[in-house]
C-alpha cells in the first residue's frame, strides 16, 4: 500500500501512511495533505501573519510584541516598523529576512509581525 503513497516531503521517507484525510510520515513525524499537491515546490508557499495576512517580498510589516534580542539590552518593540521584508526558508520557523533600523539584518518569524 505505501508504494501508491508520495515520501514525506520533509524527510523523503518512504513509509508514509495514511491516517484519516492527512498522510504520515513515522519517520520524522511530518503531517501533510495529498491534496497539497507535489511537495518541494518551493514557489508555492505562503507566509501569513499573525492575523493571517498573506506576505510578500518587499512588504512593509510592523512587529506586534517585543520581542528580546540577544545581546541587546532593549530589544524590539511592539509597534516597530520593518521594511521591504523578503521571505526566506530560515532556521527554526524564521521565514521574514529583513534590516531593522538600530539593530541591523536579522530574521523574524511570521507569526510576530502584521502587514501594513
Amino acid at each position: 500500500m505505501s508504494d501508491s503513497l508520495p515520501p514525506c516531503p520533509e524527510c523523503a521517507g518512504a513509509y508514509t501512511y495514511e491516517m484519516g484525510a492527512l498522510l504520515v510520515c513515522p519517520e520524522c513525524g511530518h503531517e501533510w495533505s495529498p491534496a497539497d499537491g507535489p511537495a518541494g515546490t518551493g514557489g508555492d508557499r505562503v507566509v501569513k501573519d499573525a492575523v493571517g495576512n498573506v506576505l510578500t517580498d518587499g512588504d512593509t510589516v510592523t512587529v506586534v510584541k517585543t520581542l528580546k534580542v540577544k545581546g541587546s539590552p532593549t530589544g524590539i518593540k511592539a509597534g516597530t516598523k520593518v521594511r521591504n521584508i523578503r521571505l526566506v526558508d530560515g532556521v527554526d520557523g524564521h521565514d521574514i529576512d529583513c534590516r531593522i533600523d538600530g539593530f541591523g539584518a536579522m530574521q523574524l518569524k511570521s507569526g510576530v509581525v502584521k502587514k501594513v
